[in-house]
Parts: C-alpha cells; sequence; structure tokens
C-alpha cells in the first residue's frame, strides 16, 4: 500500500518562505499529476497549484508568480516553493499524488494528511 506524506510546513513571517514536500512512502513507477491544496477552517479545501502530465503547470490566480510547484522524478516527492508569503496564504496544506505503483498499474490519486503553514509576524 501506498501512502502520501507532506511535510516543511511551519510558522513564517510575512515575506518569507517555505518549501512543502510530499513523498510516496515507498517506491513506485510514476508521479503523473500532483495537485497542492490548501483548507482554513470553515471552508473548503481548494487548490492551489497543479502539474500535469506532460509537465504542465498552473496556478490559482492569488499564487502566481510566488509560489512553484516541481518533481523529483529520482526522489517520487513533488515541491511547493512558496516565496513572498502572505498572512492569507495560512492553511493546511494538502497534496493530491495521481501515480502508477507499477508500469502495469492504471493511475491512482492518493491524498496526503496535510501540513500546517502559518503566516504572522
Amino acid at each position: 500500500q501506498v501512502q502520501v506524506a507532506e511535510s516543511g510546513g511551519g510558522l513564517v513571517q510575512p515575506g518569507g518562505s517555505l518549501r512543502l514536500s510530499c513523498a510516496a512512502s515507498r517506491s513506485i513507477f510514476s508521479i503523473n499529476t500532483a495537485t497542492w491544496y490548501r483548507q482554513t477552517p470553515g471552508n473548503e479545501r481548494t487548490w492551489v497549484a497543479a502539474l500535469v502530465s506532460g509537465g504542465a503547470t498552473n496556478y490559482r490566480e492569488s499564487v502566481r508568480g510566488r509560489f512553484t510547484i516541481s518533481k523529483d522524478n529520482a526522489n517520487d516527492t513533488v515541491y511547493l516553493q512558496m516565496n513572498n508569503l502572505r498572512p492569507e496564504d495560512t492553511a493546511v496544506y494538502y497534496c493530491n499524488l495521481g501515480l502508477r505503483r507499477t508500469a502495469q498499474d492504471r493511475v491512482y490519486n492518493y491524498w496526503g494528511q496535510g501540513t500546517q503553514v502559518t503566516v504572522s509576524s
């Protein structure tokens, strides 16, 4: 069974940076898609950044130019580099990976448990 886990959250001052990681618990064949979401108390989970098959990326308007999603195939890890953080970026961040466990597998989606990001002075 594959599990996905986020890490790298924490407390940062406005204008600061954090890099979130999202990794599979064991070696897999491929990560086909990756999406970062965030959620604040009482609100729905909303997407933040996406990386699709072929390498194209997309960002919600409020983070474009500040956040970067990337993938390290050698380590089966996806990152979200967050720069110039603002208080409104405070949320629990979740990743969703669309991955193939083996070459014969279809793509399955897996959620992590989330990591808290707090932007405050």
